[in-house]
């Protein structure tokens, strides 16, 4: 169940970006198949990002982590420095509109008397069932809720190579924006960003599964 809403909420994510840029000028992931919700074109591009780490991960540590990309022409997005923004954040958006989608669902459950409130909850147990095909239900919709608002708060951390960084191009000028973009492409300033926000996992989430909480039970 963990790597099956890993690999639905990343394909959507990326289908994201590519519909994105196709949407706003450019036809580089377009061209590639990017632009499905099929997972094979993405894991085609990302066969260990996608498939060995995830599960890897999973049987070492009883933890998913993977990544995947979406192909895109720099110069366009040098050229266009808001439209390759509003592409980045399509991504965190997609996962931000699972979780509401997941949330949604949980939240009927409960109103039905389907799904009842956890003793303790966490990623994978958000709601409860009261039979077996409703616990099994309300198990994988309690890690798409939550594996998709991790995505969502994870990606937007505003370092390189997360999606984050590119949201100040929608504010700055044109040539405050060309250098910032060309700090981004720094190799250094992209492993910082990626453990920097692997760090602030364990101060997001928390709070993240606390109001995810607090709302679906209100």
């Amino acid at each position: 169940m963990w790597y099956a809403v890993f690999l639905l909420s990343t394909v959507c994510h990326e289908a994201a970006h590519a519909w994105a840029a196709f949407r706003l000028g450019d036809e580089t992931a377009h061209r590639g198949g990017q632009v499905t919700l099929n997972p094979i074109p993405h894991i085609r591009r990302e066969p260990v990002g996608m498939v060995v780490v995830p599960i890897a991960s999973w049987f070492i540590g009883g933890w998913i982590i993977g990544w995947a990309s979406t192909p895109y022409n720099l110069e366009w997005s040098r050229q266009n420095p808001r439209k390759a923004a509003l592409m980045a954040l399509a991504g965190p958006a997609t996962n931000l509109c699972l979780a509401a989608a997941a949330a949604l669902l949980i939240r009927l459950g409960y109103e039905w008397g389907i799904f009842g409130i956890p003793f303790m909850s966490g990623m994978g147990q958000l709601a409860t069932g009261s039979t077996g095909g409703a616990s099994l239900a309300a198990r994988l919709l309690s890690i798409a809720l939550s594996l998709n608002l991790l995505l969502c708060a994870f990606n937007l951390v505003p370092l390189p190579p997360l999606d984050g960084s590119q949201a100040p191009l929608l504010l700055l000028p044109r040539g405050a924006a060309e250098k910032y973009s060309a700090a981004l492409r720094s190799p250094v300033m992209r492993y910082i960003g990626i453990f920097v926000a692997w760090k602030l996992i364990p101060f997001i989430l928390p709070p993240l599964l606390h109001a995810a909480t607090a709302v679906l039970y209100a």
